[in-house]
């Protein structure tokens, strides 16, 4: 009874490496395996720059990721201010003129209706700041006077009595 007492007590004081060959296999295991793969996964991170997924152009999409937040844009303030059934054509004709993302058509009464109904200064409003579907128009390539005058055209178009804005009279310090 005392032998198989002391063989139990032998085995539970021994590890799990038994033999010189799974001791090789273990310190194998332990230190190799992760260096390689250590290694594999510095050879991804730094072996070329990545596309952006869905970037069909790379330094294209690298350099607008890297641009700075700000842009100043250098406009002549002096030139004179397009008409409104110029800026209709330009800018608004896209949607109106086929009623695009429920848009109303130009010179369609009914669908301007409700609109004509809101005043001159609601509708300029939400040109500019935009309405649904249609995006600000504001800040872009037209003055918010020459969007108004849009927006009036396309509204007397309808029936509307509006009167196309007017430029801002010059200061009279500006003058002298």
């Amino acid at each position: 009874m005392s032998d198989n007492h002391h063989d139990q007590a032998h085995d539970d004081h021994t590890g799990p490496v038994k033999t010189p060959m799974q001791m090789l296999l273990l310190s194998f295991f332990s230190f190799v395996v992760p260096i390689f793969i250590i290694i594999g996964l510095v050879y991804y991170v730094t072996s070329a720059n990545k596309e952006a997924p869905g970037a069909a152009d790379a330094e294209k999409s690298v350099a607008l990721r890297i641009q700075k937040i700000g842009a100043v844009e250098v406009r002549d303030a002096n030139r004179p201010l397009k008409g409104g059934e110029e800026v209709y054509k330009a800018q608004c004709s896209a949607c109106h003129a086929v009623g695009a993302a429920g848009s109303p058509k130009f010179g369609d009464a009914s669908a301007w209706g409700p609109r004509i109904k809101t005043g001159f200064d609601s509708l300029m409003n939400s040109a500019i700041k935009g309405k649904g579907a249609m995006g600000a128009q504001g800040g872009g390539d037209y003055s918010d006077i020459e969007v108004g005058r849009a927006a009036a055209y396309m509204a007397n178009a309808a029936g509307a009595k509006f009167a196309e804005p007017k430029a801002p009279a010059a200061p009279a310090e500006a003058v002298k």
